[in-house]
């Protein structure tokens, strides 16, 4: 979990990013789809959205934050990588829950079977 710290009239306020929040967002989660296939610079992957790139550095700089993206340079570009590690938290977090709710379909699935009958 990042947290940040902002100032304003004398009063601190900590803002919470965590992964969750990070991949709540559409043009995130759209984001982490396209690194999952390849690497990419900023620029290329602002290329892919119709927002600013000002706008998609800001999404950018949040899913680094929170680890979901790697950044290595390569002469004077950067470049963008899943971070696979994280996202297997969020698998084995989400598992249980998988699990939980197969087994509900499982059993709705014979109810309505034998309902049919």
């Amino acid at each position: 979990m990042i947290a940040l710290y902002l100032q304003s009239n004398n009063c601190a306020m900590e803002i919470r990013r965590d992964v969750f929040q990070a991949i709540a967002d559409p043009t995130r989660r759209a984001i982490l789809s396209l690194v999952a296939v390849q690497a990419m610079t900023p620029g290329t992957i602002a290329e892919n959205f119709n927002s600013s790139r000002q706008t998609i550095s800001k999404h950018i700089q949040i899913l680094s934050e929170c680890e979901l993206l790697h950044q290595t340079q390569s002469g004077r570009e950067i470049y963008y990588h899943l971070n696979p590690e994280k996202m297997k938290e969020i698998d084995q977090f989400i598992e249980p829950f998988r699990k939980m709710w197969d087994e509900r379909f499982n059993k709705l699935e014979a109810i309505m079977k034998n309902y049919k009958k």
